[in-house]
């Protein structure tokens, strides 16, 4: 290896004074070009851009023809390998590679190694002179120096350069000077080798915890979407429920279906029953409105033989064929008082004696009960007893009425269709203006009233298609319609009987009018009135979505909305809290 005198080595003469006015500004050149190239290695970028910019701004400060820095995996293979002045006329084995010999060398004895002339250095074989460009007329200078993490060699910054007087002199100060740099450079691979160990264990660790999550998820959420058959639509209001009903199955408790008329109890009540661990015992359903009082007994309890004239022979009632099963109790809102005692031991003690007997029978029965009634009203008015009231509203359920899920009704509406053609022979399909009469119309009856509704126009229809001239409504024959425009506190729309009652609350009424603008299908919200339309009747509210359109027409402000309804500031905000409306702010 090739020592160069340092110039306090040489002796003195005018060529030393000659030599430190050439070298001296070197030394500053040095430290600028530190302090630039360090710059760079704190730059953000990734590890090949930085590494290239420093070999490019290497340039600047030291005479150089070629420069490479070469970074090693663990095997000794060359990983990253960036260079400068390596343009088109290079020789491509020197692109690829600088001379491997000398590169083992400075790997081996951890220590810079500097060519004066590569032509006499062992280090070179011919190839490496062919690639350099190395010949007797063309002599070329070799400067390595290792690069290192701690005290392990990683890699090596290398730069050749045609000989002269020039380059010959400041040999010893380029060596120290890439060294340096070469320490810089150690410096950056190691943080940015140790940014990527972190990164690679942070991603394994986040792929280990999602398969972790993934497999300890609850079966009940693994699918988003509950299926029941029957129960059609998409909406969001809809797969709430079903959601519901999925959890709700998996447990013994009593059930309370809450919900207008046409909501679909009954189809819910055998969801819950077919999704259960009952699924294949007996479903029993009861309409406890449909039948008297003594009639009602004997079918829940069943009754002895001779326990009435007409009791030829014992028979079981709905209480005991549906043991380890269900039994579904509709309308349970309308039962005399006196039977709600008799129905309230059943419920509470799971035992019962039939009408004429007097053996106790015991069963294991999960009661469903279902009700359009507003059964707090009624406990206020000792119309139903309160302690029957708290034994079946332990698992409230409220189904929304078709108003709330208007994007369902095309796909119902579609359903329904599908089968009036299938019992009648006909293919019937629907207009896009016949979808807009549909997602016009209020549906107090909710989709009992909408299948009515299709069955009734398809029957009519005279043409191929179902259009909006085929709908009654839009020739004033919607009885319907009449019913909403009566506004009776029975006929309303609203869910008003479904909700608990504390304080005496605002009657609220069904809007003026069945015609109404047309929402966007897919829209969750009742459709508007029409302009100029009274919004109240007397001192009385409106229903949920007339209170959501006044205070959209009023800029969410709540006393411009409460002059819109004719009603007072106060009932506007208890209509907001009762209904759960969230107020917008602008």
């Amino acid at each position: 290896m090739l020592h160069i005198a340092s110039v306090r080595e040489m002796p003195n003469s005018r060529a030393e004074t000659d030599l430190e006015v050439t070298i001296v500004p070197s030394h500053e050149e040095a430290l600028t070009g530190i302090f630039e190239i360090s710059k760079v290695l704190t730059a953000p970028c990734r590890l090949e851009v930085t590494l290239a910019n420093v070999v490019d701004l290497l340039q600047k400060f030291v005479q150089v023809r070629h420069g490479i820095i070469s970074l090693f995996e663990d095997d000794g293979v060359p990983d990253i390998t960036v260079g400068a002045g390596l343009g088109e006329h290079s020789d491509e084995r020197y692109r690829m590679r600088p001379p491997q010999k000398a590169i083992d060398q400075i790997v081996a004895t951890e220590s810079p190694l500097v060519a004066e002339n590569v032509t006499v250095h062992s280090a070179f074989n011919a190839s490496d002179l062919d690639a350099l460009g190395a010949s007797d007329n063309i002599p070329v200078s070799f400067i390595g120096v290792p690069i290192r993490i701690d005290a392990k060699v990683v890699g090596t910054l290398t730069i050749d350069r045609i000989l002269d007087s020039r380059s010959s002199a400041r040999l010893d100060c380029d060596v120290r000077l890439l060294t340096m740099i070469a320490d810089l450079v150690g410096q950056t691979v190691k943080l940015h080798r140790l940014f990527a160990c972190d990164r690679e264990r942070l991603m394994a660790e986040k792929d280990r915890l999602a398969k972790q999550v993934s497999e300890i998820k609850p079966p009940a959420r693994e699918g988003k979407k509950v299926n029941v058959e029957g129960i059609i639509g998409e909406s969001p209001a809809l797969r709430a429920m079903l959601e519901k009903i999925a959890v709700i199955a998996r447990s013994n408790s009593t059930v309370l279906l809450r919900g207008e008329s046409g909501t679909g109890k009954e189809l819910v009540a055998k969801a819950i029953h077919e999704r259960s661990a009952r699924a294949k015992r007996p479903f029993i359903k009861v309409n406890c409105a449909a039948l008297p009082e003594t009639v009602l007994e004997s079918e829940l309890f069943g009754h002895e033989k001779g326990a009435f004239t007409s009791a030829f022979n014992a028979r079981k009632g709905r209480f005991e064929l549906a043991d380890k099963g269900t039994l579904f109790l509709d309308e349970i809102g309308e039962i005399s008082a006196s039977f709600q005692a008799k129905l309230l031991r059943v419920l509470q003690e799971q035992e019962f004696e039939r009408v004429g007997g007097n053996q106790t029978i015991k069963v294991d029965v999960r009661v469903i009960a279902a009700t359009n009634k507003n059964l707090e009203d009624a406990v206020a008015k000792n119309e139903f007893r309160a302690d029957l009231y708290y034994r079946i509203n332990v698992v409230p359920l409220l189904l929304p009425p078709l108003r709330e899920r208007r994007s369902d009704i095309p796909l119902l509406a579609a359903q329904f269709l599908k089968k009036f053609n299938s019992e009648n022979g006909r293919t019937l399909t629907f207009d896009a203006s016949a979808i807009e009469v549909l997602m016009n119309c209020g549906f107090p009856g909710n989709v009992r009233e909408l299948e009515n509704c299709v069955q009734r126009t398809a029957t009519l229809a005279p043409g191929p298609s179902i259009v909006r001239d085929d709908f009654a409504c839009c020739h004033g024959q919607c009885l319907s319609a009449s019913l909403r425009k009566g506004a009776s506190d029975e006929m309303a729309l609203h869910p008003g009987p479904i909700l608990p009652a504390p304080t005496k609350p605002a009657i609220l009424q069904a809007g003026p009018s069945a015609a109404v603008a047309v929402s966007p299908i897919g829209r969750e919200q009742a459709p508007l009135a029409p302009a100029g339309a009274p919004l109240v009747s007397g001192a009385n509210m409106v229903d949920r979505e007339r209170v959501i359109a006044a205070m959209e027409r009023s800029g969410w402000v709540q006393a411009k909305a409460a002059r819109l309804l004719g009603v007072t500031p106060r009932q506007i905000g208890y209509a907001l809290r009762k209904y759960g409306i969230e107020i917008k702010r602008f």
